[in-house]
């Protein structure tokens, strides 16, 4: 990787140690069965605690031997962490997009507490359609300098940021009888028009509402012409 960095040993090295801290990454020391020592690299999309190495009690000798922690089989997507786990799959969704919004900003690490603290604000972004691209740019333009609480601009962003709630679409345009407007589950004509027997429904409890409207129309008319005068 350094070879292929315009950045030089130095800071790949950094970059390095700051994902192992973070436990983005960690280099695990395994034995062969035909004795071979070699080392694997692990990148994980959520931070994983490194493993425990068992140390001699005390009043034990060392064996001398390297102890080495044990590693999954390469090819395993690595586990969620116990809290992830037990966690409702909205939670999970919502943690996980989190994790993939801030993964380019390295100052705003979080831990898995802080991450599902901030997984229902997250759940609401992801109800309301937000894409990941936009959530990203909500919580990583503009950063201030210095950061001293992620958890806290990130809190701040989400709420400040949220979209507004999808409208629920309009209902659709009740169709009408070609012939006679009645109300039709179609465009077209309704049964008793067709021939096809049937009764009629007709509309009850809209007369109050529509006689004073209809009054006010008629006397404009007849005053148009002439033909209407006040009593």
């Amino acid at each position: 990787m350094a070879d292929t960095s315009p950045q030089g040993r130095g800071a790949v090295r950094r970059a390095l140690k700051e994902l192992k801290d973070a436990g983005y990454y960690r280099v695990d020391t395994v034995r062969m069965p035909n004795g071979t020592v070699r080392s694997e690299a692990h990148v994980f999309d959520t931070p994983k605690p490194a493993p425990v190495v068992p140390h001699p009690a005390a009043g034990e000798r060392a064996t001398g031997r390297t102890v080495t922690p044990s590693v999954k089989d390469p090819e395993e997507v690595p586990t969620l962490p116990a809290q992830l786990t037990q966690a409702d799959e909205q939670t999970r969704r919502a943690v996980a997009a989190l994790f993939r919004a801030i993964r380019p900003e390295p100052r705003l690490r979080l831990g898995e507490a802080e991450a599902l603290q901030l997984a229902p604000l997250v759940a609401q972004w992801l109800k309301r359609g937000s894409s990941a691209a936009e959530l990203a740019d909500a919580l990583l333009s503009d950063l201030p300098q210095p950061i001293h609480s992620p958890t806290a601009i990130i809190r701040s962003r989400l709420q400040r940021k949220m979209p507004p709630a999808q409208a629920a679409p309009p209902p659709p345009a009740q169709a009408e009888c070609a012939k006679c407007h009645d109300p039709v589950p179609q465009p077209g004509i309704c049964r008793p028009c067709a021939g096809l027997g049937g009764t009629r429904t007709l509309a009850i409890g809209i007369g109050a509402a529509a006689t004073p409207d209809g009054v006010a129309r008629a006397r404009a008319a007849l005053r148009g012409h002439g033909l209407f005068t006040a009593a």
